[in-house]
């Protein structure tokens, strides 16, 4: 029987990084997770056992904080495409691909004034950049993940088709949640990525909140436009928003009415929507 081995990678994955710049008596916070992915000349440590070429993965880890303590980790895209190069240059390598999580902190507000040295984590929302790196080329996608945002009103769906399967009521008024994740590519790369990405951030949110939503779908394409009018330097932006439901609870059996206040909140199974814009027709 004829096998061929027709792709391999190997990498190592959820490396967790915190540093912390001192100036004074003023602390900054950069919280991360990295997952590092090689391709290359590897066919032989799989086929044969031979390790000669693998560069080990407890190597890519400790690689990581090296280059940490030498240089900023802030922009996560700058320091994502000084970690594949890296490995890109590495022999037998060919392709180099690092995705970087960042945990999302803000100061603690004490006294009036933000803290110099204490933070609040914002739920589990995540800052996001994925970098390839191959000979020539370098590729970077920017984004944020999980973003938990709601609204208890200013959301619809209704005019949809029934069938015989159908019970779901229409509604003009409901609660609104979900879990926004958003990746974006730029022209070219881009100078100012933090800022960027904060424009995007604050698009996400406030037209989340301001825009009368017909249904999650609606609401995705309003998201895109204001991230792509909001962000000049973004060409192409994908989203998907999982629908995180609250039903309404039937508070009849108890004889007692229920005007939109007493909700039940269902994780599972829950509605998922995606789209991607980008500028053109």
């Amino acid at each position: 029987m004829s096998i061929s081995l027709v792709r391999n990678a190997y990498g190592k994955s959820r490396v967790r990084l915190v540093k912390v710049r001192r100036a004074g008596a003023r602390h900054e916070l950069t919280d991360v997770q990295v997952d590092i992915q090689l391709e290359g000349e590897f066919d032989d440590a799989y086929m044969k056992g031979d390790n000669s070429k693998v560069l080990p993965t407890d190597t890519m880890k400790n690689t990581v904080y090296a280059l940490a303590k030498g240089h900023p980790v802030e922009p996560i895209e700058d320091f994502g495409v000084l970690l594949a190069e890296h490995f890109l240059g590495k022999p037998h390598t060919r392709r180099a691909r690092v995705d970087i999580a960042e945990n999302v902190w803000s100061r603690v507000d004490a006294g009036g004034a933000p803290h110099p040295h204490a933070f609040l984590r914002a739920a589990g929302e995540r800052r996001t950049a994925e970098i390839s790196a191959a000979p020539g080329e370098v590729e970077i996608t920017s984004g944020i993940a999980d973003l938990l945002v709601l609204k208890t009103t200013g959301s619809a769906f209704s005019g949809f088709p029934r069938d015989e399967y159908t019970t779901l009521k229409e509604t003009g008024d409901r609660i609104l949640s979900t879990l926004m994740v958003a990746r974006w590519r730029t022209g070219g790369r881009d100078p100012a990525p933090t800022a960027t990405w904060e424009r995007a951030r604050r698009a996400l949110i406030e037209t989340f909140a301001e825009r009368h939503s017909l249904s999650v779908q609606h609401t995705i394409h309003d998201l895109g436009e204001a991230v792509l009018a909001a962000c000049p330097a973004i060409d192409e932006v994908s989203l998907s928003l999982p629908n995180k439901h609250c039903l309404l609870v039937d508070l009849a059996p108890f004889g007692l009415t229920n005007d939109n206040e007493i909700f039940v909140p269902v994780d599972e199974p829950h509605g998922l929507i995606e789209a991607t814009m980008k500028r053109g027709s």
